[in-house]
């Protein structure tokens, strides 16, 4: 499913070799099958983008996807956080990647949602539509939180949950995160980084380090979709853990 690919990409960070593929990306938007609504909203966010500076789209990428969690693009963040749990789950769905004919270096997260949806590109229109079905809960949240920023970037994940075809209400979750407070203010992100202090000694009284973000690389060979298989992908757990009331 190309449409996938070109979302994944869009979700990357921004980079120049992505701005020369404009017109790639606005054909294969041109041509996929969404809503005529939803691809308006998709050609109007490449326009927008592309149009702008790049330094300017590049700041603005890091000040969303790179400060807090509530706006990760790590899918077992929303679910475990920092908790033993995230890690064991990345480790199933390496496996997973790997039983599938997926192979990524250590230094990659296997739940990067680029990484999720570029791998899911290559599984079929069907594979690919169960695989963002399970994550659906996710990205509905991430749109939700997106549209309460009044950023353009909850079309992206507006595009997924229309390809997934997932019941997933986000009006109703604009109203559970409606008392949500931000964690991408100064105060709190002094908060996280003291907590991951705290952590980072721990860890290394353990002979251990925290992983960090990387981004997927080239050369990778993808066969078949192998289900994510976790259970705790619902809407109302994750504004649980969000520290949300429904």
């Amino acid at each position: 499913m190309q449409l996938l690919q070109v979302i994944s990409l869009l979700l990357d960070y921004p980079t120049e070799d992505l701005t020369k593929s404009r017109q790639e990306i606005v054909e294969l938007i041109s041509k996929s099958s969404l809503s005529e609504t939803c691809r308006q909203a998709l050609l109007h966010f490449v326009q927008q983008r592309f149009n702008g500076d790049l330094m300017e789209w590049q700041a603005d990428y890091d000040s969303l996807f790179e400060r807090g969690r509530s706006l990760s693009l790590l899918l077992f963040e929303h679910l475990h956080g920092e908790s033993r749990d995230r890690g064991q789950a990345m480790v199933d769905l390496q496996a997973q990647y790997k039983s599938a004919g997926l192979e990524i270096s250590l230094k990659e997260l296997p739940d990067y949602v680029p990484l999720y949806l570029e791998f899911l590109s290559t599984q079929g229109d069907e594979n690919a539509k169960y695989g963002l079905q399970e994550v659906a809960p996710i990205l509905g949240l991430l749109a939700a939180r997106l549209h309460q920023r009044d950023c353009d970037y909850q079309v992206l994940f507006n595009a997924l949950l229309e390809v997934s075809e997932a019941d997933i209400d986000v009006t109703d979750l604009l109203k559970q995160i409606s008392a949500e407070k931000r964690d991408d203010t100064p105060k709190e992100l002094d908060k996280v980084w003291e907590e991951e202090m705290v952590s980072f000694m721990s860890a290394q009284s353990e002979n251990s380090c925290p992983s960090s973000q990387h981004k997927p690389s080239e050369g990778q060979r993808r066969d078949q979709f192998v289900p994510i298989n976790t259970d705790l992908l619902n809407a109302s757990s994750l504004a649980r853990n969000a520290g949300v009331s429904s």
